[in-house]
């Protein structure tokens, strides 16, 4: 090989350890760091808009609050979505008709089996990750409008600290999960007709703005993981975090008028109890954009060092 080839690997390995560095000095030790109050979602301030870029960069997630009372409608979320360059909506088969979900308890209708419809515990995913390749959800935002009266709990895991954490231990494990068939998700049928497709595709990959990717899900059914041993050992370890005290996992539960914008990071939540008189209600919007931010570039470096050391 060139001299070339090595001396543009040596400086691409020398930006992702910058960055690596930069991203393990500045995460947020609490939730606190990542908290924003709006004062108007239909018109967001430079402050606003600023603090909520720095909060993508920092952990990709930012925790906001507004008035309960004058700002509880869709409108409001989607307004808000907007301004931050989040308008292609993923209408996903449990969505509203205007494309935005309401999660609630369900015991009919389309939504009836499906566990987010339910007062049970959600394991660690990110959002469709079933979804095909040219239609992955890049952010989420959800809305409380009503929480539960006990539980309903969420933790939030930045999928760049991950990303971070499986390489410092081995760097195969990176590979194993960039392979286009490291998970595949099985057809999802209804009654005998086939809603969707079977789906495969990597749990990590890297976009062509340089963003850094992660579909997972902690379910046991419905997903076949590649019979590969690196990547059994990248999910025992993944398993692992999730079930460590690790300083990386922010545990919060939504009251009314809070919410999360997030560039999809992993998430999971608790069980809980309604109130009869008020049940718990979120509004979900899932988007095929990320929320806009100054991006750093070294995330895509980091993609292209993997390349450069696997093909």
């Amino acid at each position: 090989m060139s001299s070339d080839f090595f001396t543009a690997l040596e400086n691409i390995n020398a930006d992702y350890q910058v960055w690596r560095e930069w991203k393990l000095a500045n995460y947020p030790k609490s939730l606190d760091s990542l908290r924003i109050k709006i004062a108007n979602p239909f018109a967001l301030t430079d402050d606003e808009r600023e603090k909520i870029g720095r909060c993508m960069q920092l952990a990709n997630l930012v925790v906001y609050r507004m008035d309960p009372v004058r700002y509880s409608d869709k409108e409001a979320i989607r307004a808000l979505g907007q301004q931050l360059g989040l308008v292609s909506m993923d209408g996903n088969l449990c969505a509203d008709g205007d494309g935005i979900t309401s999660l609630q308890v369900r015991d009919d209708g389309i939504q009836r089996g499906y566990i987010p419809y339910s007062n049970k515990p959600l394991n660690w995913h990110t959002d469709g990750y079933y979804n095909a390749e040219e239609q992955q959800v890049r952010a989420i935002m959800m809305h409380c409008v009503s929480p539960a009266a006990v539980g309903g709990t969420n933790q939030y895991l930045d999928p760049e600290i991950v990303y971070i954490l499986l390489r410092d231990k081995n760097p195969d494990w990176i590979s194993a999960l960039m392979q286009k068939d490291a998970m595949t998700i099985p057809p999802n049928a209804e009654g005998g007709e086939e809603i969707r497709g079977e789906r495969s595709g990597p749990v990590f990959s890297v976009d062509t703005e340089g963003n850094l990717h992660m579909r997972y899900t902690a379910r046991t059914r419905s997903i076949v993981w590649k019979k590969d041993p690196a990547l059994q050992q990248a999910l025992d370890f993944i398993g692992d975090l999730f079930r460590s005290d690790s300083a990386y996992l922010h545990t919060h539960t939504l009251v009314a008028g809070e919410g999360i914008i997030s560039n999809n990071v992993l998430h999971n939540r608790s069980a809980f109890q309604d109130d009869p008189a008020a049940p718990r209600l979120l509004y979900r919007a899932r988007f095929f954009q990320r929320v806009q931010s100054a991006p750093n570039g070294l995330i895509r470096n980091a993609g292209e060092l993997k390349n450069a050391l696997v093909e």
